[in-house]
């Protein structure tokens, strides 16, 4: 499957049952983003977690993260499919989860990069794009 094509929601489990991954942060992550929930999934967050989408810098603190969902989170959606976890040296967990993003004009394949403290809070998560660099010019929109 090509980053250009559309994925169904038939084809995404709503449980979000994400193959190797257990932690409920991850989960609920997905499921309050989907649902539109963005205070909900900004809870998930540690006071001073940080979240890095896709061709932005960092976005420190849950008033600013819950103020991006509300801008750029609108009709998009999360397909998490398979992941795998980490315990790090300090005691944190990485997560990594693989999938893809569907907004109304594409899809594409995405890296999820956890951080959780001990507390099963969300320290840091990067959002990064898998895609070629053919791939990305083709997803710029027409203005």
């Amino acid at each position: 499957m090509t980053s250009a094509e559309f994925v169904s929601p038939a084809q995404f489990k709503e449980e979000f049952q994400i193959e190797g991954i257990t932690e409920p942060s991850v989960l609920r992550y997905f499921q309050t983003l989907n649902a539109g929930e963005f205070e909900a999934t900004t809870a998930l967050f540690a006071v001073n977690g940080v979240m890095r989408p896709p061709f932005e810098s960092d976005i420190a603190g849950k008033d600013a993260i819950a103020a991006y969902l509300k801008q750029e989170g609108q009709n998009i959606k999360a397909y998490p499919n398979v992941g795998i976890t980490e315990t790090l040296e300090n005691g944190d967990i990485q997560i990594q989860v693989t999938g893809k993003a569907q907004t109304s004009w594409c899809s594409v394949n995405i890296l999820w990069l956890f951080i959780l403290n001990q507390e099963r809070e969300i320290l840091y998560t990067r959002i990064k794009l898998l895609a070629s660099p053919k791939e990305l010019i083709s997803l710029r929109r027409e203005k």
